[in-house]
């Protein structure tokens, strides 16, 4: 279920032993839950950290769309998918496995998706995903109305100031 935040609603991320606050927030927590951007910060004793830090206006469904493409190009297993993720983008975008399993089992549910048990590279054996036709179809929509919402919002952050 999606639950919007209120005004002075405070909530608190915990990711390993660093947390993150996000208050008076327009968008869904879920959104926050699902992908995140990772940036890097400095602690007043001049020492290198890294943050997670609220997504900078993520339409909502993204990570559907990221997980049906980077499955586009192989199947695979969460892990590979969520760290396949972070290489493509940089290390700029991150899935935690609390967000990432169950936006799989949501596309397996609604057939984009489908999951067979294999072997991974080390012989552990873990449940690859592969994305199916109607996957294949929902992704191409998908891919096209975030281009045509992309170009929208550039060509309005082009225009140029009086």
């Amino acid at each position: 279920m999606m639950t919007a935040l209120g005004q002075g609603h405070r909530t608190t991320l915990r990711r390993h032993t660093r947390s993150v606050r996000l208050t008076e927030s327009p968008y869904p927590l879920a959104t926050f839950l699902l992908l995140t951007e990772r940036r890097m910060g400095y602690s007043s004793l001049g020492n290198r950290e890294e943050c997670m830090s609220k997504p900078s206006g993520l339409v909502q469904g993204t990570l559907d769309v990221l997980v049906l493409k980077i499955l586009a190009l192989e199947p695979m297993h969460g892990w590979a998918l969520s760290q396949r993720l972070k290489q493509v983008s940089g290390e700029v975008l991150q899935v935690s496995e609390g967000s990432l399993y169950p936006a799989l089992h949501k596309l397996e549910q609604q057939g984009w998706i489908t999951a067979t048990w294999k072997p991974t590279a080390n012989n552990r054996r873990a449940k690859f995903y592969s994305l199916t036709r109607i996957g294949r179809n929902h992704l191409t929509r998908e891919a096209a109305n975030w281009d045509r919402l992309s170009a929208a919002i550039s060509q309005v952050l082009r225009l140029k100031e009086a």
